[in-house]
């Protein structure tokens, strides 16, 4: 019998999820199909109920909240976040819930000396959530955290605390002094961070996107424009889509015919953005 998985999430038709869990089930020789369906939080509790006997879901936007709150048990690491972007039968029926997310974006910045520098972080949402505990497993201990509404971010200043990390909140606006820092980490969802392209950034700044469609995003072609290093969110979604194949199949994932699968769709010309590690 076929084997099923999903992304849930809205809107959900730009997501790539498809296209990396396909190929991993291909390299596998796994019979399997991956799916996309559109998913507010009012539906995922009836898609989870419809669903009982499918081997996983991921996550996105606006569901990481929900999925932690509707899951049967949590893992240390989602709790930890308090967001999951993963959900994994138990075998006893019911939901895990889980977080990749983390292991995604220390991957992302696996060729960036991180621990030493300033790090600004653009939004508190859930991906924000699992940047800050991403920032403590490589050895970040303090950060700026810029928000449109800072009275939306006690979620986030509860996981730097828990992680050990020192967050400054403040109000995300062109002209905020804390985007000088050398790394900015933009979890904003697509057009939101459109407003900050105009300002004066810098060649020894470092900017991870985890938006990847589309791309570039305004504020990455703005900071390669100004020489900056620009990782794109598709070097995040890539791992973190290895890590849950893992937890799903119980394999090793297939990173590099993931990666293949990834140029194919993203285009060539943004390979180089979907650096190997």
């Amino acid at each position: 019998m076929v084997r099923r998985a999903a992304v849930l999430g809205r809107p959900i038709q730009h997501s790539l999820s498809p296209v990396l869990h396909r190929a991993a089930y291909a390299a596998l020789g796994l019979d399997w199909a991956y799916a996309a369906i559109d998913c507010g939080v009012a539906e995922l509790a009836t898609v989870l109920a419809d669903r009982s006997d499918w081997a996983g879901f991921s996550c996105t936007m606006p569901l990481k909240h929900a999925a932690l709150d509707l899951a049967d048990d949590v893992s240390a690491l989602a709790s930890l976040v308090g967001a999951a972007n993963t959900l994994l039968p138990r075998p006893g029926g019911g939901w895990l819930a889980d977080n990749t997310d983390v292991a995604g974006i220390v991957a992302a910045l696996g060729g960036e000396q991180v621990g030493t520098r300033r790090v600004t972080v653009l939004g508190a949402g859930g991906t924000a959530q699992a940047v800050l505990v991403a920032l403590a497993q490589v050895n970040v201990s303090s950060c700026a955290v810029l928000v449109r509404d800072p009275s939306r971010a006690a979620a986030a200043i509860t996981t730097a605390a828990t992680a050990g990390v020192r967050a400054e909140i403040g109000a995300l606006t062109p002209h905020a002094p804390q985007l000088d820092a050398d790394l900015v980490v933009s979890t904003l969802p697509p057009g939101a961070a459109d407003p900050l392209a105009a300002r004066a950034w810098t060649s020894g700044q470092t900017l991870l996107d985890v938006v990847y469609a589309p791309w570039p995003t305004a504020i990455a072609a703005a900071v390669e424009a100004a020489g900056g290093v620009v990782i794109s969110g598709a070097q995040m979604l890539l791992h973190q889509a290895a890590a849950q194949v893992e937890l799903m199949t119980g394999r090793v994932a297939p990173v590099e015919a993931m990666r293949t699968a990834l140029f194919n769709e993203v285009g060539r010309g943004d390979a180089g953005r979907v650096r190997g590690g």
